[in-house]
């Protein structure tokens, strides 16, 4: 019996029902539970959402109050792993950030008692998921400081999550407009459907595994440059622009060399992406050079991949305009993609609990090609 096999990279495959989200590629549209994501960036805080992310619906402001006062609490990082922090920053270079997160986060499990979520209740899962995601910006900061010869800054349970993220990587109080607009971007990147790292984290908790396990495959999948790792790249295409002089020449010599643009196209979308839409409107707010060369090579660069590919039309996506805010507020280029784990860590979160409640593991067949067997 011929075996029916998936499109490659599972496109368009599902693979399981979620209450948390969903993407709407052909529409240009993404949400979180009922709320559309992009408004929740307009209008919300990160609190807010992380919140509906953990208890599935927006606090009141008690509720919210008494959120910031739980999770306010738990991103110190343990006694037992000053150390390790230490030595891991050392080993690598800025680089490695997420590398050195996942060492960390790695003994986190058992410096903090951690119960496979096959032996945890709903109740213990949603709490150790708020620790994970309220220490990862303590320790990617923490790493970033040390290499940078600087003693790391302990979270100020007075700032807001984006407010405590700058302070912790700059040294110094941000300005509340670079708050607000790193707020919104966090809103805007917590989860984004059954992505490669998301599904990583989901495959992993289906085995029963410990939240840290799940968790630390999802960074390993969110590294990869096609993932996670893609705003300093995007960047980066701006500097080259920059030394070339003409942005569509320079796009043109990109697609005649099959090399691709970072920064443009996506897997999901057909239409132009959210996200980039509300980055863009964000980056325009905060002005600069970098941000009207920006929106120039945007226009550019989509004509160009029109011309290449009519069928296809090639539109900005959220790591374009994800550097360019980020570089806008004294974030340094190797802590972009860290950024992007701070908010993106809380969907990770809330998939693993979600997946926690089924007792089924996910395992899928592949269909064998090579030689036949003796």
């Amino acid at each position: 019996m011929d075996q029916l096999i998936a499109p490659e990279g599972l496109a368009n495959v599902v693979v399981a029902a979620t209450e948390i989200g969903d993407v709407r590629g052909d529409e240009g549209f993404y949400h979180y539970r009922e709320h559309s994501a992009v408004d929740l960036a307009r209008t919300r805080t990160f609190e807010e959402v992380w919140h509906l992310f953990v208890h599935g619906g927006l606090p009141d402001s008690a509720q919210l109050d008494e959120f910031r006062s739980v999770t306010a609490r738990l991103g110190d990082l343990p006694d037992e792993l000053g150390g390790l922090l230490r030595t891991v920053a050392l080993l690598g270079d800025e680089r490695d950030t997420l590398a050195g997160l996942r060492t960390v986060l790695s003994a986190a499990g058992p410096a903090t008692h951690v119960a496979p979520l096959w032996d945890s209740a709903p109740e213990t899962i949603r709490r150790e998921s708020l620790r994970v995601a309220a220490l990862t910006p303590t320790i990617l900061a923490a790493l970033h400081r040390i290499r940078m010869g600087e003693e790391p800054i302990a979270p100020d349970p007075d700032l807001s999550v984006a407010a405590n993220w700058l302070h912790q990587v700059t040294g110094h109080l941000p300005d509340p407009v670079h708050v607000r607009a790193v707020e919104q971007y966090l809103i805007a990147t917590v989860d984004h459907g059954f992505n490669a790292s998301t599904f990583t984290a989901r495959v992993i908790a289906s085995t029963g595994a410990d939240i840290y396990a799940a968790v630390c495959g999802a960074i390993g999948a969110f590294s990869g440059p096609l993932h996670g790792g893609a705003p300093d790249r995007a960047l980066e295409s701006l500097d080259e622009i920059r030394r070339h002089g003409d942005a569509t020449v320079w796009a043109r010599e990109q697609v005649a060399a099959h090399r691709r643009i970072m920064g443009f196209g996506h897997a999901v979308y057909r239409t132009v992406d959210p996200r980039s839409e509300l980055l863009r409107s964000i980056a325009i707010e905060l002005g600069g050079p970098t941000v009207d060369q920006a929106v120039d090579v945007e226009r550019q660069v989509v004509e160009v991949l029109r011309e290449a590919h009519p069928d296809q039309p090639r539109y900005a996506n959220v790591e374009f305009y994800a550097g360019v805010v980020m570089d806008a507020c004294g974030i340094p280029r190797s802590m972009f993609t860290p950024t992007f784990a701070v908010s993106r860590v809380v969907g990770w979160c809330a998939n693993i609990a979600e997946q926690a409640q089924s007792r089924k593991i996910i395992r899928p067949r592949a269909r064998y090609v090579g030689p036949a067997p003796h």
